[in-house]
């Protein structure tokens, strides 16, 4: 048998690419009708539950009048609700395509949202005194989902392909395709809201609308006015002890804004001795047991919480409170902010996806430039485009490079997409752009056609 020749050893390595591709190809095609089977599996499973309840109703409807368990107080109590919008949104962004996935991401976005007269007959009462707040929750529906199908696991584009469970995400392919984001409120007129920092598209409806509290949304804020747990169960009158010696917090630390640091730290210092000898004297007389210990180490702990003049200062400030109580069992407890009360995933703070860094051709910076603004007045140069939403081309490009130094690119387009370029649409701009290693670019900016300013 001849050795083979250079030339049919490139063959047949042609050959084993293309079969490793082929093979390639027939397991994609394998999962993808798999997925085709059990998604067709769960529907038919739903379309015979929904035929075999239609069938039990009928039954019931032919041999017993109508219980009263239908009605509609019995329905809202098992939560089978049927939502009515309160509104529909009109925003700077008219399609998914660029729309920033979080409201943070683009804090320039802008948008209306108008309450239906059929829902109150006065819209504008049902707005009276939200103006007091700087920040309203909206609940809204993703009417743009494209279909009604949901997954346990989903691929944030963040986590660039990674699964995760979806109730750990905000993807809006959910059982209940509901969806939250806080807005900034910036005004009211009659009945219509004008928001912004917003990541809704038009058409958006709206199923509520909830004024922000940081006293009640906030962990961090709420955990400051909640009382600490007392641990030292073996000592219950040990704070007691602490809390009766002959000078109290207010004089003592009335005293101590009269005069210098360095007469505070001596001053706070002979108090200290001095009640170590009362207190030891107190214990043994009246506590059925002597406590040295820990009364030593609470007198530690507020000798060097004094040595602290920034600590002490903010302890002060603070102590006019009515909340004396609580502020006194923080030094057993104390609170380091918002770390000690929220925990969030690694991959929110720390993604595999970077932040990247935006730019602008001079042509793009040029056709941005003859946007005119929303809010200005007159019919001068009406040939020029202008804005709806969007209150200065500066404006425009801030959105612009909040958008797109997130990547609102899907998986599929950042991985395994040859293409490029990008395009998406904000407010009347249509915007391309294309992606490098580590930065977008923004190509051209034209106006869309149906929203050039006229007379």
């Amino acid at each position: 048998m001849s050795p083979v020749c250079d030339c049919c050893r490139e063959h047949v390595h042609k050959l084993n690419q293309q079969v490793s591709v082929m093979r390639k190809e027939i397991k994609n095609l394998r999962q993808m009708l798999d997925s085709a089977i059990r998604a067709n599996r769960k529907r038919m499973t739903s379309v015979q539950a929904a035929v075999s309840k239609i069938g039990l109703c009928e039954d019931d409807k032919s041999q017993t009048p109508l219980p009263s368990s239908l009605s509609p107080q019995a329905a809202l109590e098992q939560g089978n609700i049927q939502t009515v919008p309160i509104g529909y949104i009109s925003s700077c962004f008219s399609v998914k395509n660029g729309t920033p996935r979080q409201p943070t991401i683009c804090g320039p976005s802008r948008a209306q949202l108008k309450i239906q007269q059929s829902v109150f007959n006065n819209p504008e009462h049902a707005l009276v005194g939200l103006e007091q707040y700087s920040h309203v929750w909206i609940i809204f529906l993703f009417h743009k989902n494209g279909h009604l199908s949901y997954k346990a696991k989903v691929k944030p584009p963040r986590l660039n392909g990674q699964r995760v469970g979806v109730y750990s995400t905000r993807s809006p392919h959910r059982p209940n395709a509901l969806g939250l984001t806080l807005a900034k409120l910036e005004k009211i007129e009659g009945d219509t809201i004008h928001l912004s920092d917003i990541d809704m598209i038009a058409g958006t409806p709206v199923l509520d609308i909830k004024p922000f509290i940081p006293d009640y949304d906030s962990p961090n804020t709420r955990s400051m006015d909640q009382e600490p747990y007392n641990l030292n169960t073996d000592y219950p009158d040990a704070t007691a002890v602490k809390l009766s010696h002959e000078t109290s917090p207010t004089e003592t630390e009335l005293q101590l804004d009269a005069k210098d640091k360095t007469a505070d730290n001596d001053h706070m210092e002979s108090l200290i001795s001095k009640d170590k000898s009362e207190l030891s004297i107190s214990s043994s007389v009246h506590a059925p047991f002597s406590m040295p210990t820990d009364i030593h180490m609470v007198l530690e702990e507020v000798k060097a919480f004094v040595s602290q003049d920034g600590l002490y200062r903010s302890k002060v400030q603070m102590s006019n409170s009515p909340k004396t109580k609580s502020q006194e069992s923080t030094l057993e407890h104390p609170s380091y902010g918002e770390e000690a009360y929220t925990t969030i995933a690694g991959w929110i703070r720390e993604p595999p996806v970077s932040t990247l860094d935006v730019r602008f051709t001079p042509h793009a910076e040029k056709e941005l430039t003859q946007f005119l603004p929303a809010n200005l007045s007159g019919t001068f140069e009406v040939h020029r485009p202008r804005f709806t939403f969007l209150c200065s081309p500066e404006e425009a490009a801030a959105a612009i490079r909040g958008i797109l130094s997130a990547d609102p690119r899907s998986v599929y387009r950042r991985t395994r997409c040859r293409d490029r370029l990008f395009f998406f649409t904000l407010d009347t701009a249509d915007i391309t752009c294309w992606f490098g290693q580590g930065f977008a670019e923004v190509l051209q900016v034209r106006p869309v056609e149906c929203h050039v300013a006229s007379v």
